[in-house]
């Protein structure tokens, strides 16, 4: 058997694991995870001159079911603890540099000509924008904390049976980086210069916003 043969026998383990084979599973989830658990043990015990048409058999049964994971039952989705921060991330794609708020900031300040007043407006609305992302990002990767050891799981596995360019999958590995970074664990020197640069962003931020809410403060004596 293969690496990813077997990689891929091993996401289906999961997944029976997850569909459960008590009674107080679903209908339908407990007929697919006797299913694919029949396979398994089907091609993991042919015969050597069998053994290779079944766990190819086997193996695209396991990922025919992988694809449609996402309307696997309640409690059985591979990624459902952080489906709620999948979909902000689809939303908010804190890892897309586009400015989000602000769509051409960058292109008018260079229209704008040096060192106008202008330009430095659109920097300081640039340079909230990105701090926004970062902020988003790092929020998303707290509420990660919580989920890890499941989802870390889920993507080694994937990763393994060579899924890893699955969307969710992807997206999973990030918030796992992400939430590590965010943890109690020493930041290695790569890390500490980019947690050195999002402070640098934050505090700049801090500045602007004092800025705006004395503005507004003042506003409010006129």
């Amino acid at each position: 058997m293969s690496l990813q043969s077997k990689a891929v026998l091993d996401l289906g383990k999961k997944l029976v694991d997850e569909l459960g084979l008590d009674k107080g599973v679903d209908t339908l989830g407990r007929w697919m995870a006797h299913y694919i658990a029949e396979l398994i043990l089907d091609a993991e015990s042919a015969a050597p001159e069998d053994k290779a048409s079944k766990q190819a058999r086997c193996a695209s049964t396991i990922l025919d079911l992988w694809q449609h994971r996402a309307e696997l039952p309640n409690g059985a989705r591979p990624f459902e603890d952080v489906e709620p921060i999948l979909r902000a991330l689809e939303r908010l794609d804190p890892c897309d540099e586009t400015p989000r708020y602000f769509r051409q900031p960058r292109v008018m300040a260079a229209d704008a000509g040096p060192d106008t007043e202008v330009e430095q407006w659109l920097k300081i609305a640039d340079g909230i924008d990105s701090t926004a992302r970062q902020l988003i990002r790092h929020c998303l990767a707290c509420a990660a904390q919580t989920a890890q050891a499941k989802t870390a799981e889920w993507v080694s596995l994937a990763e393994a049976a060579g899924l890893d360019d699955d969307m969710d999958v992807r997206a999973s590995r990030i918030l796992l980086l992400d939430a590590k970074r965010s943890g109690d664990e020493v930041p290695d020197d790569a890390e500490r210069k980019g947690i050195e640069e999002r402070l640098r962003r934050l505090e700049a931020f801090q500045e602007v916003a004092e800025a705006l809410a004395a503005d507004l403060r003042s506003q409010l004596t006129l």
